[in-house]
């Protein structure tokens, strides 16, 4: 069983993408941030590591990707409630981010995509609790 998730983002600047992503609501761990990386924590098991493009090269070969050109990963986080979609979505965009794509609502699944300054989209969906149970 997997303990804990850190994805790792390249970010082109830090202090930006800190101040964006604490305006949504999210906290950064000062044991593991500097001036070349932040911990950004989302859930007691849940952490992006923001890496700047110099940092990120420390552990790949590959090129890094421009994710306002390309998209390689659409990072999906679930909350409690359609309200809390909207509160993190619409502080989002105030923050700087952009609505990705338009709300989807299904009925039991209601989500809204936006993209952080670095052009990573991010997913926040809130799902029917009696929905999931029913299978």
């Amino acid at each position: 069983m997997i303990g804990k998730i850190f994805v790792n983002l390249p970010v082109r600047d830090l202090d930006k993408s800190m101040t964006f992503f604490k305006a949504i609501g999210f906290s950064f761990n000062p044991q593991f941030t500097d001036k070349t990386a932040a911990c950004m924590v989302m859930s007691d098991d849940i952490y992006a590591m923001l890496l700047t493009h110099p940092k990120i090269k420390q552990f790949t070969k590959k090129q890094v990707a421009d994710a306002h050109e390309t998209t390689e990963v659409l990072t999906a986080l679930s909350v409690e409630s359609k309200a809390k979609v909207h509160e993190m979505a619409d502080a989002a965009t105030r923050a700087g981010g952009k609505e990705a794509r338009e709300p989807q609502d299904y009925g039991f699944m209601f989500g809204r995509s936006f993209e952080d300054p670095d052009g990573h989209i991010w997913e926040v969906f809130w799902m029917d609790p009696a929905h999931v149970q029913k299978g």
